[in-house]
């Protein structure tokens, strides 16, 4: 992967950034995305941000190889610190769990207010995102699930509206496996939640021989009830 050809996963995401956004990518690490974006698609300005020293120093070799200084700037920092207010409408956030993905978006709230699409990639807890996006009214717009290099990803469109317009009729199951995903229900999404569901199994049975406690019934009922809705989600499309 360089700025000429980005992986697949930030190829996915590079689609979902309009033309002509101002953009953020948040811990951009070599500042591919950006770097990419800039050369092929004319984006005309970007931060590329990072909060380790090693990835932002990586990131301004790059942005300077290439000649892109005057449209990319290059700034250390946690999470949405490196955003003016004002100065950006499109977030771009990659690689990372989707727990950190909402927390770097609840602690930078204040400089959402001129962004118009949040686009998400988060390894794993997606729901996360998606609780998020309900929490603060911005609406899931659009999802996608890839695989590469034998792990899967999924990625999260967001703009601001209804937050609830994506979830009828099952709010529960359309955070947890994403209500564009589960309509599309394509091979990749059933081989997530496949194995997603064995585990629980596998989980669920170690529960049942360790000591009960208030604690491990809860999870216990928690683990039931995702089996009962990803289960019933498989064998609806595939019947």
């Amino acid at each position: 992967m360089n700025t000429d050809k980005l992986s697949v996963r930030l190829a996915a995401v590079a689609k979902y950034v309009p033309n002509g956004a101002r953009l953020a990518d948040i811990g951009s690490d070599h500042a591919y995305l950006p770097c990419y974006l800039a050369k092929n698609e004319g984006l005309p300005f970007a931060i590329a941000g990072e909060v380790a020293a090693g990835p932002f120093q990586s990131a301004k070799r790059n942005v300077l190889a290439e000649g892109l200084n005057d449209i990319i700037s290059v700034r250390m920092g946690d999470g949405l610190e490196v955003i003016h207010e004002g100065e950006v409408d499109c977030i771009t956030i990659a690689g990372m769990g989707g727990a950190l993905i909402a927390s770097i978006l609840e602690n930078g709230k204040e400089k959402l207010s001129s962004v118009k699409r949040l686009v998400l990639q988060p390894n794993i807890s997606a729901i996360s995102i998606r609780k998020w996006f309900i929490d603060n009214s911005w609406e899931l717009i659009g999802e996608e699930i890839l695989e590469e290099d034998g792990k899967i990803y999924e990625i999260l469109i967001g703009e601001k509206g209804d937050p609830y317009k994506p979830y009828s009729p099952n709010q529960d199951l359309g955070l947890l496996v994403g209500p564009f995903l589960v309509q599309k229900h394509d091979e990749t999404f059933k081989k997530k939640w496949t194995a997603e569901m064995k585990n629980w199994e596998r989980i669920y049975e170690a529960l049942e021989k360790a000591a009960q406690s208030p604690e491990t019934l809860e999870k216990r009922q928690e683990l039931i009830d995702k089996i009962k809705l990803v289960k019933g989600a498989l064998t609806d499309e595939d019947s």
